[in-house]
C-alpha cells in the first residue's frame, strides 16, 4: 500500500508539473506576441510621422514642384494602405524621399532644414523600430515552431506574425 501512495504522489508531481511548464510556456509566449503588437504600433507610429514629414516638405520650398507631387502622392499612398499594400506604399515612398535626399538642397530657409533634421532622425528612429520588430517577429516564429508549443496550441488563435517586405528594404 506503501508503494502504491509513493508512485501516486510521483504521478501528481509530474501532472502538476506539466502543467506548470505548460502555463509558463503559454505565458511567455503571450508575451512574445504582445511584443510583436508593441514593435508594430511604435513602427506604424514612425512610418506615419515619416509620411506627414514627407507632405510638409513636398509642401516647402525644399523640393521642385516634379518631386513634389511624387512626394506627396507617395506619402499618401504610405499613410492610407491597407496591410496587404503597406509594403509596397513604404517602398514607394522610401524611393520618393531618397529622390530628393540624392537631389542638391541648396541655401534652405531654417524651416527646411528643421524638416529635413527630422526626417533624418526619424529614418534612425525607424531603423532601430524595423530591427526590433523584426527581432521579435523571429523569436516569436522559432519560439512557435517547437514541438511542445505546435503539440498543445499554446498560441491559440493568434496568427503567425510576419514581417514586411519594406523591413528588409535600406531607408
Amino acid at each position: 500500500m506503501g508503494e502504491s501512495v509513493k508512485d501516486l504522489l510521483l504521478v501528481l508531481l509530474l501532472f502538476l508539473l506539466s502543467l506548470w511548464y505548460l502555463s509558463h510556456s503559454a505565458t511567455r509566449l503571450d508575451r512574445l506576441h504582445h511584443r510583436v503588437e508593441t514593435s508594430w504600433a511604435n513602427l506604424d507610429g514612425l512610418l506615419q510621422r515619416r509620411a506627414a514629414v514627407a507632405l510638409e516638405i513636398a509642401r516647402s520650398t525644399i523640393s521642385d514642384p516634379a518631386t513634389s507631387l511624387i512626394l506627396t502622392a507617395a506619402a499618401h499612398q504610405a499613410r492610407e494602405a491597407n496591410v496587404q499594400d503597406r509594403s509596397m506604399a513604404e517602398s514607394g515612398l522610401s524611393g520618393a524621399l531618397g529622390l530628393l535626399l540624392h537631389d542638391e538642397i541648396s541655401s534652405t530657409a531654417f524651416i527646411e532644414k528643421d524638416l529635413m533634421r527630422e526626417l533624418s532622425e526619424l529614418t534612425d528612429k525607424i531603423r532601430v523600430a524595423i530591427a526590433l520588430h523584426v527581432d521579435a517577429v523571429n523569436r516569436t516564429q522559432s519560439v512557435r515552431k517547437k514541438f511542445v508549443f505546435r503539440v498543445f496550441r499554446l498560441a491559440g488563435r493568434a496568427p503567425l506574425p510576419v514581417t514586411y517586405e519594406f523591413e528588409a528594404d535600406v531607408l
